[in-house]
């Protein structure tokens, strides 16, 4: 299907698509429940503490036998579409992972090519044929506002008495990656509780403490730097947006001097109008108020560089780039502060190695559990988009006392 054909399937939700994200949100949502996950700013601080308790409880479910044949049992009855006409790894295992979790059966579509689409059948058909015969629709695919445009066709069905099933968004062109975004903060606020194997839950706070006495758990009040492919990465769009919900916060973006890789300035608008406190640099050696950027860092999220968009005036123009200043080596890992989490939403770039495989054993490195924590959140969306929180909650209090 052409491009033309595209905009044609869109035309009738224009009006919808073209306002404000703070006009779009209660479109999205069933009272105190989610109904489609379409952006990030629909993460609020109140959800997201119950997504990562239900994740918490789902990956302590799954550790033993029979909590985990428990949770196969919770959405037995329910299937899945994973439509994911974008290339990826991660996101995708992780939905199938997540689905098998709660014993959801799930299909796949991962190539038009494949799908009555070659037939010149509209995407607006081919997902609400899928909504036919599955109870959600998760969906990744290059087509910018697509997952938003379903989830309208959804709701309009439901408005005429019609089936109509939640739609997750999944990465949608190069709009947002919520999903993403909620994972990563799930890692992040993980890795702030301070907690510690064996030891009562303040030891590690009370020792970081001689050394940054100020340092609080949780996610506010702190120090994010994003390095990388700032202008089109949409999770760092996604988590930016996100963190900004919690207080005194400071995000450092650090990319090379391109336009298209630069922070876009809508976002830094959004944030600024927020309350964050935004700096932008050209290295990772810059300095800020006389100390280098690495030190004041409490949290360090690296993006590749997204070739795939480039023009051909941008394949150009990057191949003239020092990327040296954007590799997070081993020497610059050692100016971050001790208990800074290293992230990434991968794959990382094996040629640029913005993140070099030596740093990999380093106790800061959070990149693989957070594609692990992937799993364990996106279970916990799924449980919440199906109101299944309080099955949930009575199947982990026959196992855990807590």
């Amino acid at each position: 299907m052409n491009p033309a054909d595209t905009l044609s399937d869109f035309s009738t939700f224009q009006p919808l698509l073209d306002r404000p994200i703070e006009d779009k949100l209660m479109d999205f949502q069933r009272e105190q429940r989610l109904k489609h996950l379409i952006y990030a700013a629909q993460l609020k601080p109140d959800l997201l503490a119950r997504l990562s308790h239900l994740a918490d409880m789902i990956r302590r479910m799954a550790r033993q036998r029979e909590s985990n044949l428990a949770l196969r049992q919770l959405l037995s009855h329910k299937r899945a579409m994973l439509y994911f006409t974008q290339p990826s790894t991660r996101t995708f295992l992780s939905f199938m992972a997540a689905c098998q979790i709660l014993g959801i059966t799930c299909n796949e579509v991962r190539d038009p090519k494949t799908s009555s689409e070659i037939k010149r059948e509209s995407h607006m058909d081919s997902i609400r044929m899928f909504s036919s015969y599955f109870d959600v629709i998760i969906m990744r695919s290059p087509i910018a506002n697509f997952a938003e445009c379903c989830a309208y066709m959804m709701n309009r069905l439901e408005s005429q008495e019609m089936r109509s099933v939640p739609t997750i968004n999944a990465g949608s062109g190069s709009d947002e990656h919520p999903t993403q975004a909620l994972l990563d903060f799930y890692t992040i606020q993980r890795s702030f509780t301070f907690d510690s194997e064996g030891a009562a839950p303040q030891t590690k706070l009370d020792v970081l403490r001689q050394s940054y006495p100020d340092l609080q758990p949780g996610p506010a009040g702190k120090t994010y730097l994003f390095c990388g492919d700032i202008g089109r990465g949409r999770t760092v769009r996604s988590l930016a947006t996100v963190l900004s919900q919690y207080h005194s916060q400071r995000m450092i973006f650090v990319s090379p001097d391109h336009g298209a890789l630069k922070l876009d300035q809508g976002l830094r608008s959004r944030l600024v109008d927020a309350g964050v406190t935004v700096h932008e640099f050209e290295s990772l050696d810059a300095e800020l108020n006389g100390q280098p950027i690495l030190s004041q860092t409490d949290c360090f999220y690296m993006t590749r560089i997204q070739r795939e968009h480039n023009s051909a005036d941008d394949t150009e123009q990057m191949a003239q780039l020092d990327l040296g200043p954007y590799q997070l080596t081993p020497a610059r890992v050692n100016q971050l502060r001790e208990f800074s989490p290293i992230m990434h939403p991968f794959p990382r770039d094996s040629v640029v190695q913005e993140l070099p495989m030596q740093i990999d054993s380093d106790p800061r490195v959070m990149y693989f559990r957070q594609a692990r924590n992937g799993m364990w959140v996106r279970a916990a969306l799924l449980v919440h988009l199906f109101d299944a929180s309080e099955e949930l909650f009575m199947a982990y209090s026959q196992f855990y006392r807590d």
